[in-house]
């Protein structure tokens, strides 16, 4: 990550305001815990950078549930059922529920067009969502920077590695347990 910061200076901030448009916590804690292990990264920049990309994100997600609306998520296997998930969290929680669908595993994504499937004012919508996305970017590059300040370049190398390889064992284990199943009913 740092390597990557060095060879590729101000764009390498582009990149991770483009990964945060889509999802980015990954990203950010990794690149902000490298910033505090090397050097390599400005953390106020970063911090700016994936706040402006994850507004944008969620922006955009909520202009296309508002504009193309139900009919969208036809389109997408498992979204309807996430889409009601974060509707039921919007009419239960409200605000709140804006300021914090960030951080919430497997509702990010749809959550914003969720917000514009209901009808949400959408001037509300962009302040509500322009303050979450800056506590969320805060938060992942705080959180990153102590955890690199903590472990030191070359220990901070060992948890990314070991928690690159516990995320690999996970994904093929699902992928493993889901193929026994449906070998099994059929």
């Amino acid at each position: 990550m740092a390597e990557f910061w060095a060879e590729w200076g101000a764009l390498a901030y582009a990149a991770a305001a483009l990964w945060a448009f889509f999802e980015g916590e990954t990203f950010v804690l990794v690149a902000s815990a490298a910033g505090a292990a090397t050097g390599a990264v400005d953390p106020y920049i970063l911090m700016v950078s994936v706040w402006l990309g994850s507004f944008a994100g969620d922006q955009t997600w909520f202009t296309l549930g508002r504009k193309l609306g139900p009919a969208a998520l036809r389109r997408f296997p498992g979204a309807e059922k996430r889409v009601a998930r974060a509707a039921q969290l919007l009419d239960q929680y409200g605000i709140l529920f804006i300021l914090s669908f960030r951080f919430l595993y497997g509702i990010r994504n749809v959550a914003s067009a969720a917000i514009g499937i209901t009808g949400f004012d959408r001037r509300r919508f962009m302040l509500l969502n322009f303050i979450a996305a800056g506590v969320w970017a805060g938060s992942f590059v705080a959180a990153g920077w102590f955890l690199g300040a903590l472990l030191g370049p070359e220990r901070l190398l060992w948890v990314l590695g070991g928690c690159a390889a516990t995320v690999v064992v996970i994904l093929v284990g699902r992928r493993y347990l889901r193929h026994r199943r449906r070998t099994q009913v059929a």
